[in-house]
């Protein structure tokens, strides 16, 4: 993966279009981005793209959607930026053809063991412990009863929805099955994968069915498949963040999604410390983001749910209902309106809301922000609404139910247009391009002493630096790049809003 930023984008909501317009915003002659990222980082185009969970519940995990394009137009990308893409690992669409089959034909379909029962895990049948062991991203059991063609009644696990079946991923059609995701992908030359909802992929009766040391294994297995097509493994997984550190040391990247909540936590309280705590333990073989397809994830930062008093949170419990309460705040309430039971498909560790109405759509604190997640180690990602600072689009969260969908607009290219002539976007434009292009990035990070309302990120790499300071008090944020000619200073300034709001004292 190159040391340079890296977009994250759906294929049809940005340009309105599929993959030749996309192509046509991030490379060629006249491309607005091209020369910005990278690499993009296309979320699920697979057939089809619209389905119970915007493409993450795949009916053909090998088939571009004919809407945005067939592999050709991957391919074609590929030769501008380097381009990621999902595995779903623990899931396909209970509208496949397999599925389908399954349904049809029970035991006689060559699919038989390809889906996961509860008998499978539990053959003996499940206690009240063993059920309350299990680790729930959603709330409820991961179960849903189906009716095959024969009668016969299936007890199939579904971690997600009803429409998301699990894979049993040890059986050999399972095996099957990856492996030819993972075949496809390498022929449309595509380098960097990401393991979706791998945490959950394996199961196993007396655990919590979560990041166990059996899934661990599986992530080895399925890596080391991927290595030997060429393809670099990135692995998405909400947990404590003692965990994220171990299946750091385990895997190629991992995400910093501890990151996003420490930093509005730091531009609200005026307070560094949390971040800095991380920063300083933090693996530097991360993604850094501030957001994504998903809700802003708060589980990152919060205590361990086995055991709270012996791994407590980087913030305190108070501190992190505060910081809930906050986004709620400075969005108008729209984010309550998106988040846990107000809003369907929900999930109970993130908080749906965009990252610039996070921040009370305040330039200045939105650019400290993507200054902070620049600076420090790791490749930094950018999620395609992000670099529009984009608003939460209320419309689609009412015509759809879906709390997520408040992230997750519809861009025309005359919207896209429009949007590139704004000020904060042309200046976080101007940070990207910084942090692709100056040397210092390639050396040495530093983390400086400074006071704990202020935050100082340091790189070096020969006579190249680079220093961040960021007042938080007083929202002061200067860049000072240097080498053996001399030095240069730059103040972020605000462009839109007035003031510093976010300081609490």
């Amino acid at each position: 993966m190159k040391n340079q930023v890296q977009l994250i984008t759906y294929v049809d909501r940005l340009g309105g279009g599929g993959l030749a317009e996309l192509h046509a915003l991030l490379a060629g002659p006249g491309a607005p981005l091209a020369d910005v990222f990278g690499g993009v980082h296309l979320l699920p185009f697979y057939f089809p793209i619209d389905g119970a969970d915007a493409g993450f519940d795949p009916i053909d995990h090998t088939r571009v959607d004919d809407r945005l394009g067939d592999w050709s137009g991957i391919r074609r990308l590929s030769t501008a930026v380097d381009v990621m893409a999902d595995v779903i690992v623990n899931h396909m669409s209970s509208e496949s053809a397999q599925f389908l089959d399954y349904a049809r034909h029970g035991a006689a379909s060559p699919y038989d063991g390809l889906f996961l029962t509860m008998e499978a895990v539990f053959p003996q049948g499940a206690s009240e412990a063993d059920l309350l062991a299990l680790y729930r991203p959603r709330p409820g059991l991961p179960f849903t009863a189906a009716t095959l063609a024969s009668g016969e009644r299936r007890l199939l696990w579904t971690t997600f929805t009803a429409q998301q079946v699990d894979i049993d991923v040890n059986h050999r059609q399972g095996q099957a099955y990856l492996g030819s995701i993972l075949q496809a992908l390498a022929g449309a030359s595509i380098r960097m994968i990401r393991l979706d909802a791998v945490g959950y992929a394996i199961k196993t009766a007396g655990s919590s069915c979560f990041m166990t040391p059996e899934t661990f294994a599986f992530i080895d297995r399925f890596a080391a498949q991927a290595r030997a097509l060429g393809i670099e493994v990135l692995v998405e997984i909400h947990a404590h963040h003692r965990r994220q550190i171990e299946i750091a040391r385990r895997v190629d990247w991992v995400y910093d999604f501890a990151l996003p909540p420490l930093a509005l936590h730091a531009l609200y309280f005026g307070d560094a410390k949390p971040l800095k705590q991380w920063i300083g333990i933090r693996p530097h073989n991360a993604l850094t983001v501030l957001d994504t397809h998903d809700g802003i994830g708060v589980i990152d930062i919060g205590a361990d749910s086995a055991d709270r008093e012996a791994h407590p949170g980087l913030v305190p419990p108070l501190a992190l209902d505060r910081l809930v309460e906050g986004i709620h705040r400075f969005s108008g309430g729209q984010s309550r309106q998106a988040t846990g039971a107000a809003a369907s498909n929900l999930d109970l560790y993130q908080v749906n809301c965009t990252y610039y109405d996070a921040l009370g759509r305040n330039d200045l604190a939105y650019l400290i922000a993507r200054a902070i997640q620049f600076f420090l180690p790791g490749v930094p990602q950018v999620y395609y609404v992000g670099l529009l600072a984009g608003h939460n689009d209320m419309d689609l969260l009412a015509r759809s139910g879906v709390g997520r969908d408040i992230n997750r607009h519809h861009y025309s290219r005359a919207e896209i247009d429009t949007d590139l002539q704004r000020p904060v976007v042309q200046d976080l434009l101007r940070l990207i391009r910084l942090r692709n292009q100056h040397p210092a990035f390639a050396g040495q990070f530093t983390l400086m002493p400074s006071s704990d309302d202020e935050l100082a990120l340091h790189w070096q790499h020969g006579a190249h630096e680079a220093l961040l300071r960021v007042n938080l008090h007083s929202q002061q944020c200067d860049i000072r790049l240097s080498d053996a000619q001399g030095t240069q200073s730059h103040a972020l300034q605000q462009s839109a809003t007035a003031g510093h709001p976010f300081f609490a004292g």
